[in-house]
């Protein structure tokens, strides 16, 4: 059987601006490249006028009726564009989801370095995803892994540096436990 893939989209949908004969209203609205508005006027005319001057006619509002034109050299309008873009992806800070998986028999040693880990991930500004599975009998003791995730969460809310709070509460699915944690900086 063939597989056929296919590419993943974008996360966001980059605008798309009309530029020169792409624009096919017959009357739109001209602002000169100065942003003075010039007023309605046939499409062929601002296309004439922005040749005279060397640059490009970009319909910068679509929406309205009739449609925004603007003269621009549209090759610097895109730069710009993309800049900003760029901008914005490197001041977006990425959240991470990790996760810590505790059990109702963990050692002392364990619960520790587990704690540690938790620790760290918080301070780094990632969320945590603290998880207990109950296995076979202990699904009979519901309330003992209740009782390690409470002790955990109060551990490291005693902790100096950290401001946790509970971002989803502590929730059950047959023998899961799970409760998301978050450090308010």
């Amino acid at each position: 059987m063939r597989r056929t893939y296919h590419r993943p989209k974008p996360d966001f949908e980059e605008k798309k601006f009309r530029v020169n004969q792409q624009i096919r209203v017959p009357v739109v609205f001209l602002i000169d490249e100065n942003g003075v508005g010039i007023g309605e006027m046939s499409t062929g005319k601002a296309l004439s006028m922005a040749e005279q001057v060397g640059m490009d006619v970009v319909e910068v509002n679509p929406k309205v009726q009739p449609p925004v034109v603007k003269i621009m050299d549209y090759g610097q309008f895109k730069y710009k564009k993309e800049k900003e873009a760029q901008k914005q992806k490197v001041k977006q800070k990425k959240v991470e989801i990790k996760g810590i998986r505790l059990s109702v028999r963990i050692s002392q040693h364990d619960f520790d370095f587990r704690f540690e880990q938790a620790k760290k991930f918080l301070e780094r500004g990632d969320k945590l995803k603290l998880e207990l599975i109950l296995k076979g009998r202990e699904r009979q003791h519901p309330e003992k892994a209740e009782e390690i995730m409470k002790k955990f969460y109060q551990k490291l809310k005693a902790t100096p540096g950290l401001s946790m709070e509970i971002e989803q509460g502590l929730t059950k699915q047959g023998g899961r436990f799970n409760i998301i944690l978050i450090n308010k900086q």
